[in-house]
């Protein structure tokens, strides 16, 4: 069995010791980031993955053979995919010959 000199394991503890308090950001040595600066819509953050996902992601709008001559009371206007709807509560409306298709956004 070989033996260790003292002045190695005084090397190397003092090495790990310092490693450790740079990672930390005790040292300020600049090599090591204490605080995450993550910029949503930047690369590689869960909020720019999300957010990739959600952009790509087409929706469909499927119209029923439910149709209304009128719309309920405090519809808007919404723009889904260049289509322009009515919301009423939840429902969506699509003008079509001269009546309101009820219609399912997916």
């Amino acid at each position: 069995m070989k033996k260790r000199r003292p002045i190695n394991s005084i090397v190397m503890g003092t090495g790990l010791i310092a490693a450790a308090l740079m990672v930390d950001g005790w040292l300020p040595i600049g090599i090591a980031i204490k605080d995450a600066h993550a910029v949503v819509g930047r690369p590689m953050t869960p909020g720019s993955v999300a957010g990739v996902a959600r952009r790509t992601t087409r929706r469909t709008i499927r119209r029923s053979a439910v149709y209304v001559s009128t719309l309920p009371a405090a519809c808007r206007t919404v723009v889904i995919d260049g289509t322009s709807l009515y919301s009423c509560g939840g429902t969506y409306y699509q003008p079509y010959g001269g009546r309101y298709a009820v219609v399912y956004v997916d």
